[in-house]
């Protein structure tokens, strides 16, 4: 018993792990690939991956989170996983030992970019061109940007029904998305 408690992991490291499952679960949405055209390459998944923990963390640790230590200690639980995960896909990939960590700090550099150009389109907003450049720049970056407005309704609604749940939930790991809008649907 004394070893459980010692060996178990933080509560919200398992928060985060459950939030970044629930991101990959959610970055693998066909719609988003099918209807939205984001590209379905190692680099567009890890755009839509990327993009989905940014909006998460924007969440827990954003002006509207209110949150304290524990939002905070939740998101970087939930950005370690994010890493921890690249790390084991670029191995996956074949990547090799002495490779891995100049990749890992050039996809850590670009997340970090990422995160900053996602905040500053969002606070660029009401006007939606900014977050719609980001994508086409990033998300699109080798495939067809026509669809990268389409695809910053589908973050803006993203960011609508994350604000609508409490940060107690998320701080839980229990999280909802928005069903990706195809075309006809409202």
């Amino acid at each position: 018993m004394l070893l459980d408690r010692l060996f178990r992991p933080r509560p919200t490291l398992l928060a985060g792990r459950a939030l970044y499952a629930r991101a990959v679960e959610q970055s693998r949405e066909p719609a988003l690939y099918s209807d939205l055209g984001a590209p379905d390459t190692v680099e567009g998944r890890f755009e839509i991956y990327s993009l989905h923990v940014v909006l998460l963390i924007e969440r827990l640790q954003g002006p509207a989170a209110e949150g304290g230590e524990r939002a905070v200690e939740v998101s970087q639980a939930l950005f370690d996983t994010f890493v921890k995960d690249l790390d084991h896909a670029l191995r996956e990939l074949g990547v090799g030992d002495l490779a891995v960590g100049r990749k890992m700090r050039k996809l850590g550099e670009a997340i970090f970019g990422r995160g900053k150009s996602y905040d500053a389109a969002i606070q660029a907003l009401p006007d939606p061109a900014p977050l719609e450049a980001l994508l086409a720049r990033t998300v699109y970056a080798e495939a067809d940007p026509t669809p990268a407005p389409r695809l910053a309704a589908y973050v803006l609604d993203q960011r609508a029904a994350l604000a609508g749940q409490s940060l107690e939930r998320l701080e839980a790991g229990e999280v909802d998305w928005a069903a990706p809008k195809v075309d006809g649907t409202p």
